[in-house]
């Protein structure tokens, strides 16, 4: 693929998912809610738990220790048997604007993406756009060959869900 973005945009029409490089996925979408709370939601034990995953999936684990070189790890159960961990380190922390962290999905050890998170407000909305770079296009490809799109936008939505309970 070359640089130029390519986009999918998902059936409930909520999340955009673009390839801006052949290393690059961008997932961008609005929340009807403040950036600080968009920002709380993504960041607090309290909160992740609520939306992060497929609402058929229960969170057995979730650690943030929110801070320049702290680290994140979420473990999923899936319906069917088994469980699955996410894990990084972040390395920038400006709330409630931007998140930089590192992302490993644990069954892909070797793999670690960069994701940089920006929040942007509007008018009472907030513009969210997190950019995961990958180290090759090949694991780029694998990323969205295995459904992520339907995964993020299903749980976005629930982040949306949540955002509301906050206000």
């Amino acid at each position: 693929m070359n640089a130029e973005s390519t986009e999918t945009v998902t059936p409930d029409t909520t999340l955009t998912v673009t390839t801006p490089s052949d290393r690059e996925i961008t997932l961008t979408r609005v929340f009807d809610a403040p950036r600080r709370l968009v920002f709380e939601a993504w960041t607090r034990t309290e909160h992740v738990p609520h939306w992060y995953g497929c609402a058929s999936m229960k969170m057995l684990v979730c650690e943030i220790d929110l801070r320049p070189g702290g680290a994140w790890r979420y473990v999923l159960s899936q319906p069917e048997g088994g469980e699955f961990g996410m894990h990084g380190v972040y390395r920038e922390v400006a709330a409630p604007d931007r998140l930089v962290y590192t992302e490993v999905f644990e069954a892909f050890p070797d793999h670690e993406a960069l994701v940089t998170m920006i929040l942007e407000e509007q008018d009472g909305k907030t513009k969210m756009t997190a950019t995961s770079l990958y180290e090759s296009v090949e694991v780029r490809d694998a990323v969205i060959a295995s459904g992520m799109e339907s995964g993020a936008a299903e749980s976005l939505n629930r982040l949306a869900e949540r955002v509301e309970t906050m206000k």
